[in-house]
């Protein structure tokens, strides 16, 4: 019997949200299928995380050129790969997209996951019209997010019946309930006595840990910030680190590729994005039974249980005040925190396992192989 072929377009590899569970849910399928993996900007950092025995190829970035020129090279690439299904992930693997259509290759399911800071607030035009032409030829579009679903079907006008919503899902035997991790805790400098509010994820403008630090400061001097994710924004977040009202207590860890004993560290977690859909981190969170605040982005709120709804805020101007306020009134009361932690945890273990988001994502790439 022949082992489907699955060739996965990526912007780029790196270790993020939906290159890591990729990652995961390859490790999942096991001899299943075997995997190719394009990104298309040359970037292979997550390929450490892939798990050991399975099958899977790196396969040369396309060099870089124009959209039209790119999806040449592309067809060329799926005329001598001939994958039984082609996986694209996000607008930068748009152009395997028009390759595909090209070549009348349909076995595509397409997943978008969210959008970076340039479509944090608007969608660009351009954009849009190129998903309502293309998206329409793919068997599926998979998303993480109510809100994207209703963006898919509203804006993209694609047809309900090939939206396909999988909210993420997390191994949740891998996160135990926070207890400080005094041993950590020492080592990245952190006094046993504070209040220790972090988050996790790259540091992008989109991810806006900016704000973050901004309320730790203003939430008052015994409140501590640790932020664990490495990006280009790490530069500005030193330096507001260095200002007075804050200097000796912020604490970047960088890139964990096991971010859940620095969960451990939190006494609560910390959102302050911009733009999200359903972000692992919150998950994860969840798992490790912190209490959470957060800007009001995404499926957020949706996810999180009704307990959490007061220490929600629209993003804006006035966001890193608001979630100031929150940290305020969560650090005297550890019977809040635990108990909202706790329920934290139940949602968790109730809504988004891996086992059940890894059998929805099998069952839509078995529909798109029996296509035809």
């Amino acid at each position: 019997m022949t082992v489907p072929h699955l060739l996965h377009i990526f912007s780029n590899f790196v270790p993020s949200g939906p290159e890591i569970r990729t990652v995961r849910l390859i490790g999942a399928f096991g001899s299943d299928f075997r995997h190719s993996i394009v990104s298309m900007d040359g970037r292979t950092e997550a390929a450490a995380l892939l798990p050991a025995g399975v099958d899977v190829r790196l396969l040369p970035n396309p060099p870089k050129a124009g959209s039209l020129s790119t999806a040449r090279r592309l067809r060329r690439l799926l005329l001598a790969e001939r994958p039984d299904l082609v996986l694209t992930y996000n607008w930068g693997a748009f152009d395997m997209l028009l390759a595909a259509r090209a070549a009348g290759f349909r076995r595509v399911v397409h997943h978008e996951e969210g959008f970076n800071e340039e479509e944090a607030e608007s969608f660009k035009l351009r954009r849009v019209l190129a998903r309502r032409l293309v998206l329409p030829g793919v068997h599926r579009l998979v998303v993480p997010s109510q809100r994207l679903q209703a963006v898919a079907t509203g804006l993209w006008k694609l047809d309900p019946d090939r939206v396909r919503l999988i909210p993420n899902g997390i191994h949740l035997e891998a996160f135990q309930g926070a207890d400080g991790n005094p041993d950590l805790r020492r080592r990245l400098g952190i006094p046993g006595d504070v209040l220790v509010v972090g988050t996790v994820g790259g540091l992008r403008p989109v991810k806006n840990q900016l704000r973050l630090l901004d309320a730790c400061a203003a939430a008052g001097p015994g409140v501590h910030a640790l932020l664990v994710g490495e990006g280009d924004e790490r530069p500005a977040l030193e330096a507001r680190a260095e200002r007075d009202d804050l200097r000796g207590r912020v604490h970047l860890a960088g890139h964990q590729a096991d971010p859940a004993p620095f969960l451990q560290v939190l006494d609560v977690f910390a959102l302050t994005s911009d733009s999200e859909q359903m972000p692992v981190c919150l998950l994860e969170a969840m798992a490790s039974s912190l209490p959470v605040v957060a800007t009001d982005v995404g499926d957020v709120r949706a996810v999180l249980p009704p307990e959490q709804a007061p220490f929600l805020e629209p993003p804006g101007p006035d966001a890193a005040a608001a979630l100031a306020r929150g940290i305020a009134g969560l650090a005297p009361d550890p019977g809040l925190r635990q108990r909202l932690g706790a329920a934290n945890r139940r949602r968790a273990e109730e809504r988004y396992t891996f086992d059940g988001m890894c059998a929805a994502y099998r069952e839509v790439y078995l529909s798109a192989l029996g296509a035809g």
